[in-house]
């Protein structure tokens, strides 16, 4: 296994060459895999944050808004427009699942947000990111699944996803669609539609490559598909957060994900793909499945075509597929 690097400028270097590289290609857009990170993001970068427990200082360094995963983002969201002018965004994120049921958000001319976190500082609960929905978007996606044979529907703003960390429940994108797209996109957003797509409580990634596979024709249509998560995220061992302090299991475990996904056989991809779940340090990285699946959303998306990994980033890579 290649050792894990923590050079940041030397990522950054790597990364921006990787994604300099993408094929412009907008009559077909790969579709990406992308560490969605945290609130960490959004920390002042001279402090934690105010939180409790949190960690140590390698912690901080490596995830919050000083970080590699933040730097990457402010690069991965404008070249993304760049290379595929996308006429919406559909994404799913780890934070939104549903029983056997697809919901497709069709929140209109502005998507509301859902704070579904607890105990960070109150500035949190303030920030802001405007962006707007679209029916017929929406519509199209639910299309899809019902055309692979699979139960979806449409979830409007009159409809409550969950708690909300300022005291209520309601509707919105989650946060980790909204903190990660405000770095890449800016707090105002609103030319291209987002959609969100809810995930199954399954949790299998079986399941969740037909997911995938069932909106790909997305890609030829001018949106980009994009699914976020995190190779590593174990709450109960916040110092595997941080490549300095990880567990050898957990940074084993890393660089399984990086050589699966690299394979290239499209077949003995799926397969090596699937069995990271069997891994021996998957539980080490994983207790819940939740935050790694969307991993299996993307590459059934992007099923049949390249694979690569955009940014080498410990816990956090970004990969594309479809290429």
């Amino acid at each position: 296994m290649a050792d894990i690097t923590t050079d940041v400028a030397s990522l950054q270097k790597t990364w921006r060459k990787n994604l300099e590289d993408l094929p412009a290609t907008p009559e077909k857009i790969p579709a990406f895999f992308f560490g969605h990170g945290s609130p960490m993001l959004e920390f002042p970068a001279s402090n934690d944050g105010g939180v409790a427990g949190l960690g140590s200082q390698f912690l901080h360094r490596w995830a919050g808004s000083a970080g590699p995963l933040a730097k990457f983002l402010k690069d991965f969201g404008p070249a993304l427009l760049k290379k595929y002018q996308p006429k919406g965004i559909v994404v799913f994120s780890a934070h939104w699942e549903t029983t056997t049921e697809r919901l497709v958000t069709d929140y209109g001319d502005e998507n509301p947000l859902l704070f579904d976190f607890y105990g960070f500082q109150p500035a949190l609960y303030d920030l802001k990111f405007k962006s707007k929905g679209d029916s017929a978007l929406s519509s199209r996606v639910v299309e899809l699944y019902k055309e692979a044979g699979q139960h979806a529907r449409l979830s409007p703003k009159t409809e409550s996803r969950g708690s909300d960390g300022r005291g209520f429940s309601g509707p919105g994108l989650d946060h980790g669609v909204f903190i990660p797209f405000r770095i890449m996109f800016g707090d105002e957003f609103t030319d291209i539609p987002i959609v969100q797509v809810s995930i199954d409580s399954s949790l299998s990634p079986e399941t969740h490559w037909a997911l995938g596979t069932a909106v790909a024709k997305l890609r030829e249509e001018g949106i980009l598909v994009l699914s976020g998560g995190l190779a590593m995220h174990n709450l109960r061992e916040m110092q595997s957060f941080a490549p300095q302090t990880a567990k050898p299991l957990q940074k084993e475990f890393d660089r399984a994900i990086v050589a699966a996904v690299s394979v290239v056989d499209v077949v003995e991809r799926k397969k090596a793909m699937i069995n990271l779940t069997k891994h021996s340090g998957f539980r080490a990285c994983h207790p819940r499945e939740d935050h790694f699946i969307p991993l299996y959303v993307a590459a059934g998306a992007g099923e049949g075509g390249d694979s690569k990994v955009i940014a080498d980033i410990y816990g956090r890579e970004t990969v594309a597929f479809g290429l």
